[in-house]
Order: C-alpha cells, then sequence, then structure tokens
C-alpha cells in the first residue's frame, strides 16, 4: 500500500541521509527526484562527476550511487514506511540508476524483519567517516567478521578476509597501483579535481576531499593507503607508521555490470554501517580496482571466480573526521 505524500522537510531529510554515502574521492555523484503523487524516489547518476581516468566505465560512480540508495532505505524504514527499490528501472534513460517507491509498513513478517534490520542501522549513517589515520594491530573477533560477511550477503555480494599469501598479494597490487598512480598523469588529474586544499577552500567546498582528511603519509607497514597529496610537499602532513597487518576485506559480486555494481555499493555501505554500529573504522583501497590489468588477479585465488568490486580497511582507530556534502537543495527536485 502506498503511504502518503511525504512532506517537502520529510523528503529532504530522507536525502540527507542518503547523500551521507561514501563516494570515489567525495564526488558524490548522484541526484534525486521524489514525485509527490506515487510516492516514489528517483536516484540518478551525476555523469559530469565521473572521474574520466581512474572510473572510465562509471563503475566506482555507481558503487557510490548505491550507497547512497541503501542509506535511503535506512532512512525510509526509519521513519516507519518501507522501500521497494526497482534497479536500472528505464532502460532508455541509463542515468536513472534506480527507483524507490515508498509503501506503508505492512503485516508481512519477512518484510518487517527486514525493515527492522535497516533501522538498527540508521545512527550509524552519520556517524561512519572514512578514518585515513593508523588502525591498531587489534584483532576483530570472528563473530565480528561473520556479521560483516553475513551484511555483504544479504545485499547479494559476498565479502571475505584474505589471509597468508593471499593479504599478501592484495598488498603488493594495491601498492604496485599506488605507485603508478603517483607518476600517471591522468590519474593526477582526477585528483587534483577532487581535493581541496588551504584554508579558503577545505573549509567551504561542498564536495571533494579536504586537505584536513587526507591522513599523514604512510611512513612503513602494509596499509594500502593513497596519497592524496599525490606526492607533492604538504605543509603539516606528517607522516607516520601504519598496520604492519592491516584487515582487508575483499567484496565481489558474481557478474561485473551496472547492476552488479549498484548491488556492490548497497552491500558495501551495508557492511560500513554494521562496522560503524559495532565500533570499527573504515577505509578503502581503490586503487588497484583503477587499472584494469590489477584488478583482474585481485579474484578469489582458489575459485578464480568473483568480479572485486571494493576493498575495504578495517579495524580499530581514531574515527575519520566529516567532510562537507553538497546542501541538499543542490541534488533533490520534488515534483508533483
Amino acid at each position: 500500500m502506498t503511504a502518503p505524500p511525504l512532506d517537502d522537510a520529510s523528503v529532504a531529510e530522507l536525502v540527507g541521509d542518503a547523500a551521507a554515502a561514501p563516494s570515489m574521492h567525495n564526488a558524490q555523484p548522484w541526484r534525486f527526484r521524489y514525485a509527490r503523487g506515487s510516492g516514489t524516489f528517483r536516484v540518478y547518476a551525476d555523469f559530469e562527476r565521473i572521474m574520466p581516468h581512474s572510473d572510465p566505465e562509471g563503475r566506482a560512480l555507481r558503487l557510490g550511487c548505491g550507497a547512497a540508495l541503501f542509506n535511503l532505505r535506512v532512512a525510509v524504514a526509519n521513519a516507519g514506511l518501507h522501500p521497494e527499490v526497482a534497479l536500472l528501472p528505464d532502460a532508455s534513460e541509463p542515468s536513472l540508476l534506480a527507483a524507490v517507491r515508498v509503501t506503508a509498513a505492512g503485516d508481512e513478517a519477512a518484510r518487517d524483519e527486514q525493515d527492522a534490520g535497516l533501522r538498527l542501522l540508521h545512527p550509524a549513517i552519520r556517524e561512519r567517516h572514512t578514518s585515513r589515520y593508523p588502525f591498531a594491530e587489534t584483532d576483530i573477533p570472528e563473530n565480528l567478521r561473520a556479521a560483516l560477511v553475513d551484511a555483504a550477503a544479504a545485499e547479494g555480494a559476498a565479502l571475505a578476509f584474505p589471509a597468508s599469501w593471499h593479504l599478501d598479494w592484495v598488498q603488493e597490487l594495491a601498492e604496485e597501483a599506488e605507485a603508478r598512480n603517483l607518476t600517471d598523469e591522468g590519474s593526477g588529474e582526477d585528483l587534483a579535481r577532487w581535493t581541496r586544499t588551504g584554508p579558503g577552500e577545505s573549509d567551504t567546498a561542498p564536495d571533494g576531499v579536504p586537505d584536513y582528511a587526507f591522513g599523514p603519509r604512510k611512513h612503513g607497514g602494509r596499509a594500502p593507503m593513497r596519497d592524496y597529496s599525490g606526492g607533492k610537499p604538504a605543509a603539516g602532513l606528517g607522516s607516520t607508521p601504519f598496520e604492519s597487518n592491516p584487515h582487508l576485506a575483499v567484496l565481489t559480486t558474481a557478474e561485473d555490470g551496472p547492476r552488479d555494481w549498484l548491488v556492490a555499493g548497497q552491500a558495501m555501505e551495508r557492511v560500513l554501517l554494521l562496522a560503524t554500529a559495532k565500533g570499527l573504522v573504515t577505509s578503502f583501497s581503490t586503487q588497484a580496482l583503477e587499472w584494469p590489468d590489477l584488478r583482474w588477479p585481485l579474484r578469489d585465488p582458489v575459485t578464480g571466480t568473483g568480479q572485486v568490486q571494493m576493498i575495504l580497511r578495517i579495524g580499530y582507530g581514531p574515527k575519520g573526521p566529516v567532510t562537507h556534502r553538497r546542501p541538499v537543495r543542490d541534488v533533490l527536485v520534488i515534483e508533483p
């Protein structure tokens, strides 16, 4: 049953939660429309915010939009309503990634259980921030690892924690990719477009990665970190050792197309919100995913299956700082 139309303030609040999602270089590549008549949100890709060198196919862009879609689902459920989601509902409109019809909470036990699970994650939406600081050399309990694996599975993806030589291999590929990025002109252009430096820009820009969120440069350790200064001198950035044994998690899907990227984005955000709710901090390692010849060998070494969509760094450590988001009025249109 369709719920009564939401008032404008409620629509804006829901989209504000959606837009708190992570995206590559905090580009926030999404737009939203809400139709009062049908009670439906539509989630669009903003292809003007694509990274032509690091993400030419828009895979990472769609992962970010998938994360925003998941946040919207959580926010709708938290409002006591039910989100009915259709991915890629119109093949003639490639920028339309999803439609979310807001319906009244029903009597179906399975649906109520799903919505209850989403509601539990809502407080973590505003608490989750990428942490580019060193994490503690502390193990993640096995039951918590299993819960994160289950969270990804609930969204149709797979999460695995590589160990031993496989972990070393993932780290080596990430290090190779970071070395390439520091000398690749195209990667440098993408980074320059989406980094904000200096007090006049980093404090006020509504998007991109501000210099106060770069984190220190890595000086020792095996954590796969990106140098957001692009290897250039940066006052006050500093350097410090990172983890010698980082906890990395590889997120995969069975196939590798636009629908799979949206599925992966939702799974990624579910994992991130659960991790946040359980006191963990997280960051991303996307460098090896930006190079096709390095992304391919990231697959499961035993089965050779699975399309790697994201590498997450998870652990215990300092929380990341809040980074800016575009005003809701800039990403939302409300229609009759």
